[in-house]
């Protein structure tokens, strides 16, 4: 299977666990015999799009060129990223509106009232990292963003099924709690699921 793997953490550079989380998975599906793509966001160059004209029409910068590449080659989207204030990173918002443009990720009908979704045929992995327990996340506040990209972004966009893995307690948890985490996510690379 092509598998675009998105790493989604501002910061360059490595040394966060959703670093060490994205490598895990690469190494498992790689194992498992799949193709893999990378796109490190934090590495990317591109503005913020600040008007619909620039949205709709304006030009699509070269490494966004090359995520769209990717993304259109894969078969399966895997998206990892740490929540902040309880939403991903702005970074990763702002990329993930210069992907998915129209003509990229939906096209509208000629009636102007629907979209055809342009990315069906793929499948997606969200994976989240979170400061607080990720079942308080789910039960108590409803995985209300995790819902918005699920349902507004990437369905909108044609992509499903979609499948989530949400690790909290992320800086409270050891080094045992972290090792499960890694081999569960080399299991899911293997596995391409």
């Amino acid at each position: 299977m092509n598998i675009v793997l998105i790493q989604g953490h501002p910061e360059a550079g490595g040394g966060r666990f959703c670093h060490a989380l994205a490598a895990a998975y690469a190494e498992g599906a790689r194992a498992g015999g799949h193709q893999l793509r990378q796109v490190d966001v934090a590495d990317l160059s591109f503005p913020l799009l600040r008007s619909q004209h620039e949205w709709s029409a304006g030009p699509v910068p070269p490494d966004i060129a090359q995520a769209q590449a990717a993304v259109k080659w894969a078969q399966h989207v895997v998206l990892v990223y740490p929540m902040w204030l309880g939403e991903m990173p702005a970074l990763l918002k702002g990329f993930l509106e210069q992907l998915l443009r129209p003509g990229f990720g939906t096209s509208a009908v000629e009636d102007g009232q629907r979209w055809t979704r342009l990315l069906t045929g793929r499948s997606a992995r969200i994976v989240v990292t979170m400061g607080m327990p990720a079942l308080a996340y789910r039960l108590w506040f409803g995985a209300h963003s995790l819902r918005s990209l699920k349902r507004n972004i990437l369905a909108f966009c044609g992509i499903g099924p979609l499948r989530d893995t949400l690790i909290g307690n992320v800086e409270g948890c050891g080094t045992a709690a972290r090792e499960r985490w890694l081999a569960r996510m080399r299991e899911l690379g293997r596995a391409a699921g």
